[in-house]
């Protein structure tokens, strides 16, 4: 019961985070040519992006504190939900900054957000599982993203797209530490109800 409880909240702080994102992309104007900023008729034609997310966001926030259970790897970063905020603020931070800020160049664009992505997990995880899942994440879901896109169930316009590449693998890294540590927490707070009855 615990696990559907704590998979149901990563399923909506899922769905949270593709609004966001949703949200930053609308304002930067990177959705389809002709459509109004602000309007959410993005996900009209593409229905199933938010419980994709939702789905995503549970299956890696259980995954994580499953991997550090297999593994047995202590973590160097034992978080409060403070912490963990903390690292949903600057996940929120790093998307922001790659709607919002004007960078010289892609490579200067994506070498800036790297850096922020693993500064996040630097502060937030430090755990060597944490970084392949979120590595793995980044890949996985850059290519798929990819796929989408060429077969025209998803759609950005050609050049956004190019733009979108650049810094795709950061935004899922960096979301993939913070949904992590969104299920550890959970997971702990789980184990410490179970321990106290």
């Amino acid at each position: 019961m615990q696990l559907l409880v704590r998979g149901a909240i990563l399923f909506v702080f899922g769905v949270f985070f593709s609004l966001v994102l949703n949200l930053l992309q609308v304002h930067r104007e990177l959705l389809e040519p002709g459509q109004e900023p602000g309007k959410y008729d993005h996900y009209e034609s593409s229905w199933w992006v938010l419980p994709a997310c939702g789905m995503t966001a549970a299956l890696v926030g259980l995954l994580y504190p499953f991997l550090d259970h297999r593994l047995e790897e202590p973590l160097k970063y034992q978080g409060e939900w403070s912490g963990v905020m903390r690292c949903v603020a600057v996940f929120v931070g790093i998307n922001h900054a790659s709607a919002k800020l004007d960078f010289a160049n892609n490579l200067h664009m994506s070498l800036t957000l790297a850096v922020m992505s693993i500064g996040l997990w630097w502060l937030f995880d430090r755990s060597k599982s944490g970084f392949g899942l979120g590595v793995g994440i980044a890949v996985l879901a850059t290519f798929l993203t990819q796929f989408l896109v060429y077969q025209g169930i998803y759609k950005y316009s050609k050049a956004d797209f190019m733009f979108m590449r650049s810094w795709l693998p950061c935004i899922f890294f960096s979301g993939g530490v913070t949904v992590g540590n969104i299920g550890r927490q959970l997971a702990i707070t789980d184990y410490e109800k179970t321990k106290k009855d």
